[in-house]
């Protein structure tokens, strides 16, 4: 159960899950407020995450492993959806502005080539945003939600985990400190959860995010890195994603 893509479809509609996706969402859209003219991209099975960036985003892509299974989306419009092997990602190098890895990162049996691809297509001066569950947190501990499957870990894990794939870490998020139960009661208070968590209790999150960059290459400076990020709408449109 939920390395399938219809039991985490499944998940998302269901009261609980569309909690847990409005909590992460919420951080998702704190730290990336403005992808006007960027290409975004999600991989492992992020469209609950993606639709907020439709019609803001130059281009909204996601990348599902085969290992997962692949369901089409959006429902309205063309298909954004492509099936792809984890160490193998069908897009040009330097060619996304954000990736999202949720449901991927804690998964991956080859988390090294994943990351290395992920590398590729990110631009110099793009941002990565990796979700996984929190070791501390509830969430990693019930076994009833796709949170409690994969590999979980702290954030100082997450981190080192990053820096040693050539990633260098920029901020940490957190998320999902309502409790993982059906409680109606409970779930509606969700808000109220996330802001005493978020005040008093950010060790016991139920997701850790980390934003993180790219690491160029060896003795590159910070400003050196970010000049040379071009954004998509000024590259060559032969690098673009088709």
């Amino acid at each position: 159960m939920w390395n399938d893509v219809v039991d985490l479809r499944d998940f998302y509609v269901s009261s609980l899950g569309r909690v847990a996706r409005r909590m992460i969402a919420r951080q998702l859209r704190s730290a990336w407020s403005d992808v006007h003219g960027m290409a975004v991209l999600g991989l492992g099975y992020a469209t609950p995450f993606l639709r907020s960036f439709r019609g803001e985003a130059e281009r909204v892509l996601a990348a599902m492993p085969s290992s997962q299974g692949v369901l089409a989306w959006p429902a309205d419009g063309r298909r954004l959806t492509t099936l792809t092997e984890e160490q193998n990602l069908p897009f040009p190098d330097l060619s996304m502005d954000r990736v999202l890895l949720v449901h991927a990162f804690e998964r991956s049996e080859r988390v090294r080539p994943m990351m290395r691809e992920v590398w590729r297509v990110l631009a110099g001066g793009g941002r990565l945003m990796v979700v996984v569950p929190n070791r501390r947190g509830m969430w990693a501990h019930f076994e009833r939600t796709p949170f409690g499957h994969g590999q979980p870990y702290t954030e100082g894990q997450l981190s080192r985990s990053l820096r040693e794939l050539m990633f260098t870490p920029l901020e940490s998020h957190s998320a999902l400190y309502v409790p993982p139960v059906r409680s109606r009661m409970i779930l509606s208070s969700a808000g109220a959860w996330e802001e005493l968590g978020l005040r008093w209790f950010t060790t016991f999150a139920g997701v850790i995010m980390i934003e993180a960059t790219k690491q160029l290459y060896a003795g590159q400076t910070e400003a050196a890195a970010e000049a040379a990020y071009i954004p998509l709408a000024h590259r060559n449109p032969g690098a673009s994603v088709r």
